[in-house]
């Protein structure tokens, strides 16, 4: 078996989730390629690695983020609201700001969040293209905030003008126009999509709450390349977010979730500027991105929050020896805001390395390396290796093992919402090691595919916020050590007439190892099937999804399976109509105690392209 169709096989093993591309043979799985990894690599040198493409998000019927990564393995999204509530993802146990985000790259966790994490309410997918999940730690790749991993969403690029509009239950309308040129020299597209609907209330309606909390969000693109020649190139883009959400809070006397006329507003932003050009024999890349937010939460206690973020990275890839690699450097910079309005600053800078050498025609090996000097936590070495091996009949074994590290957020390093008659704890930045090994297979003829993965990562000094009840001193400290252990299963299987099924299971042992408390919002099971069918003008997916209780702030969040339906049927090779319909069994669910979702709700929409 030569190399490439043994990558080939392993893309199709490794990346059960992802959709499969246009080629001549319907029944053959194509090569996936992974970019995160900063340096690109096959699947099969990417252990925790998953791609969802555009086809998938398509036939899934995603709006939003939060939507379809409910159904990566490992991963657990945390909605308070179903429209608009903050949404974050925690990554094999770890707590939200402990995954990094990027956007064609660039960084876009909040700074002016406690603990730097994102938000993924407002991130709707109509202009994403293709979405990477690196599972582990990753700080050998990114740095601090990767220590459960990493999400890249890269957008698309358009040739062509496109149009999409959806309407449906709640008052919910949707839509988008895009237009672009695209060819080897240059392109460059734009685009332009609005959600807003009446929406439900954000407090479990069930429990006597009936008002509705309503959500608008409104985004703007645009992404160009060119190529002066063919070793001197361009390429940039730039994304802009405004949206406004209605919420519920915790009213006096009783101080239960309830409804208010709470609401929020966020405006961000982010995008990058590169440049490429090849000389002294290697491929350099010279870019600057930024990010910036602003939150504005208008309440009885109402605040202001801004945020930004400027990392400035040169990198050079090359190959010598038949070893292929990437060096560089980088600074980052951020400045958020405090409870007090004033701002705080903070700054890395770093320097990384990583190589992949084929040791023979059945054995990958990949390794990484990266120091960071922080401006105020001092400075932290981390480092990943990870190898695959073609073990015959079908059969490939992977494994990798990683450190990782996240220096305190912002409002952390200063203890914000702190009070104490002693000095506030020196915080160190927290540590972790992750170690996985993966056994996939993938059939002779391509049409089945599966892997299943066994991890551990041990997070220690992370930092937890303390109160006590007698004196009311509160802060920061490093106390607590936590550990996951969990296994992945995933497939994918082509079924004949049309139809194929993917299933994604986890079993997930979140604890912590101060106290053997599970930790919270991390259901131990959880799972999703989907079965899709693909004719030559109507297809469909039916997507069914389920989690294990879930311990919760003040209880346990029940136990749920849902279900979802979604359709397309093209009219023309331009006009297709789309119809789909949530919580198909119309089952009454919380993803977060106390947070409604949700019943039976129908939308129907048409795309456009030409």
């Amino acid at each position: 078996m030569t190399r490439s169709i043994l990558y080939a096989t392993a893309a199709a093993v490794l990346f059960p989730l992802s959709a499969y591309a246009q080629s001549p043979d319907p029944d053959a799985l194509s090569e996936v390629v992974v970019t995160a990894t900063r340096l690109p690599a096959i699947v099969a040198d990417t252990p925790g690695a998953r791609v969802i493409d555009r086809s998938t998000i398509e036939q899934r019927g995603a709006v939003f983020a939060a939507d379809i990564l409910h159904d990566v393995p490992g991963l657990s999204v945390v909605r308070s609201g179903a429209f608009g509530g903050v949404a974050q993802v925690r990554m094999r146990g770890a707590t939200p700001g402990k995954t990094l985000v990027l956007v064609d790259g660039v960084p876009v966790n909040d700074p002016a969040e406690v603990n730097g994490a994102f938000d993924f309410s407002g991130l709707e997918l109509s202009d994403i293209e293709r979405i990477e999940v690196l599972s582990g730690p990753q700080s050998s790749l990114w740095g601090s905030d990767a220590i459960g991993g990493v999400i890249a969403f890269t957008t698309r690029d358009l040739d062509g003008l496109g149009a999409d509009l959806e309407a449906g239950s709640f008052g919910t309308v949707r839509g988008r126009l895009a237009a672009g040129v695209s060819s080897e020299q240059y392109g460059f597209g734009a685009w332009v999509s609005h959600f807003d609907t009446d929406g439900v209330s954000a407090a479990d309606a069930a429990d006597g709450n009936p008002e509705a909390d309503g959500f608008t969000s409104t985004t703007i693109g645009a992404r160009g390349r060119y190529a002066f020649t063919p070793g001197v190139a361009v390429d940039g883009s730039a994304r802009w977010t405004d949206s406004e959400v209605d919420l519920d809070g915790y009213p006096a006397p009783a101080y239960a979730l309830a409804d208010t006329l709470d609401a929020q507003a966020s405006e961000q932003w982010s995008g990058f500027g590169r440049l490429r050009l090849s000389a002294l024999g290697l491929a350099h890349q010279f870019s600057v991105s930024a990010s910036d937010i602003t939150r504005e939460v208008v309440s009885s206690f109402p605040s202001v929050f801004e945020a930004d973020r400027q990392v400035f990275r040169w990198q050079a890839d090359g190959s010598a020896a038949g070893v292929a690699f990437v060096i560089g450097t980088e600074r980052e910079d951020t400045e958020g805001s405090l409870s007090s309005g004033l701002t705080e600053a903070l700054g890395t800078s770093s320097a990384f390395a990583t190589a992949r050498i084929d040791a023979t025609d059945r054995l990958s090996l990949t390794g990484a390396l990266r120091f960071d000097d922080t401006d105020d936590f001092g400075s932290k070495t981390t480092g990943r290796v990870s190898g695959a091996f073609e073990a015959g009949a079908g059969f490939i074994l992977s494994a990798a093992y990683g450190t990782g590290f996240k220096a305190p957020s912002i409002s952390q390093a200063v203890c914000d919402f702190c009070f104490s008659s002693q000095p506030f704890p020196v915080l160190r930045p927290e540590t972790a090691e992750g170690y996985e090994g993966a056994i996939g297979w993938g059939s002779a003829d391509g049409r089945v595919a599966g892997r299943l993965t066994f991890y551990r990562l041990n997070v220690e000094d992370q930092i937890t916020y303390v109160f006590d009840p007698v004196t009311f001193d509160s802060a920061y400290v490093n106390v607590a050590e936590t550990a996951t252990d969990g296994i992945e299963l995933e497939g994918r299987g082509r079924l004949g007439g049309g139809f194929d099924l993917t299933i994604a299971y986890a079993w997930t042992d979140a604890r912590d190892e101060t106290t053997g408390a599970r930790l919270l919002r991390v259901p131990e099971r959880s799972g999703s099937a989907t079965l899709g069918w693909t004719g030559e003008r109507l297809s469909g997916a039916l997507t069914v999804r389920g989690e294990s209780d879930q311990d919760d702030s003040g209880g346990v969040r029940k136990a749920f399976i849902t279900a979802h339906l979604n359709g397309s049927y093209a009219l023309t090779d331009k006009v297709t109509l789309t119809a789909r319909i949530e919580n198909l069994a119309d089952e009454r669910y919380q993803q977060v105690l106390g947070y409604g979702e949700p019943g039976r709700s129908g939308y129907v929409g048409v795309r456009l392209r030409y």
